[in-house]
């Protein structure tokens, strides 16, 4: 397992995009894990233990850019609703 760096700026680094991978979705790393599918498998119940047990390629700090990057793509200054 590698050495984990949680600063956001650094693991931030792991998000790639690409549009040759995954029709351009963001991924880690670069191979062909989207950052949804964290996301799915971590809203599913599963723990990052079991995600990296059955993702023997990914790493922890895959997991942590993962929400990382979440946590940046979600900051908003309002919220206007529309069509209500």
């Amino acid at each position: 397992m590698a050495i984990q760096n949680s600063e956001p700026e650094t693991l931030l680094k792991r998000i790639t995009i690409d549009p040759e991978i995954c029709h351009g979705k963001p991924t880690l790393r670069g191979l062909r894990y989207p950052v949804e599918l964290i996301f799915e498998l971590l809203s599913a119940g599963m723990s990052h233990k079991e995600i990296l047990a059955d993702y023997e390629d990914l790493e922890e700090d895959d997991i942590r850019a993962a929400l990382a990057y979440a946590a940046q793509v979600t900051h908003i200054k309002r919220t206007v609703l529309l069509g209500v």
